[in-house]
């Protein structure tokens, strides 16, 4: 994962269903740390896409290749502040956002 064009660039993942994961899948690709965020409970909706195999959506995971994941709330003061301090300059490269999160 930290090979590539882009290593050393971390990138937090906001996105969901096409078009914002497949970015994020591209910048994996190339090296970059691209952490995935869900909403806690529900996901991106593309977990219940199909193909399922194994109990997992084939779509979602061919999307979400090379990326590191993890539930955040941004309902919450907590998850805003942990988001915060993730995609402050020393700690990430840039955010994958597609329309409203939280």
């Amino acid at each position: 994962m930290n090979q590539g064009l882009l290593a050393g660039v971390k990138v937090l993942d906001l996105t969901r269903v096409l078009a914002g994961p497949y970015c994020g899948m591209m910048l994996a690709d190339m090296g970059a740390e691209v952490i995935k965020i869900e909403m806690p409970g529900k996901g991106d909706d593309a977990r219940r896409n199909a193909p399922i195999v194994n109990g997992e959506s084939a779509y979602f995971m061919n999307l979400n290749r090379n990326k590191r994941g993890m539930t955040l709330n941004l309902k919450t003061e907590s998850g805003r502040s942990i988001f915060r301090a993730g995609k402050d300059k020393r700690h990430s490269s840039g955010k994958l956002q597609a329309g409203r999160y939280g």
